[in-house]
């Protein structure tokens, strides 16, 4: 459905000593990194496909980034292990807690997720779609 994301961000090694552990943690590999090109943005995908694309960038138009209330982006990961490992991941790269790892019923009663800012404070979310019980669906 989606041919990229693309979140702001104003400083290249701040994003990077987060989003490369982030992105790696939840088995994504980078498909480019291009600082040289008078600004910086790099995108990661799921191994051997070309999109979607979860890109981080600094804005285009060349002013801050600023990220809104409401907009989030949310990684489907396949065990709620998993879900409770990358969100203390992301809080010990420097991220902030925007709601523990636990289930969320009124989504629906296997949503199991948890939700962060990066550094630049975009809000993220991993979340896990599986029963507790062979769990695997993303």
């Amino acid at each position: 459905m989606f041919s990229h994301v693309t979140l702001g961000i104003s400083d290249l090694d701040r994003a990077l000593a987060f989003y490369r552990p982030l992105t790696a943690a939840l088995e994504l590999e980078e498909k480019f990194n291009t600082p040289d090109i008078g600004r910086f943005w790099a995108g990661y995908v799921t191994p051997g496909t070309d999109r979607p694309i979860f890109i981080v960038t600094q804005p285009w138009n060349e002013e801050a980034p600023a990220p809104g209330n409401g907009p989030m982006v949310a990684f489907a990961v396949g065990t709620r292990a998993q879900v409770d490992e990358i969100h203390a991941l992301a809080l010990a790269l420097g991220g902030s807690n925007e709601g523990a790892p636990g289930l969320r019923l009124h989504y629906h009663a296997d949503y199991y997720g948890a939700y962060f800012r990066d550094p630049d404070g975009n809000k993220l979310c991993v979340v896990c779609h599986a029963p507790a019980t062979g769990e695997a669906a993303k």
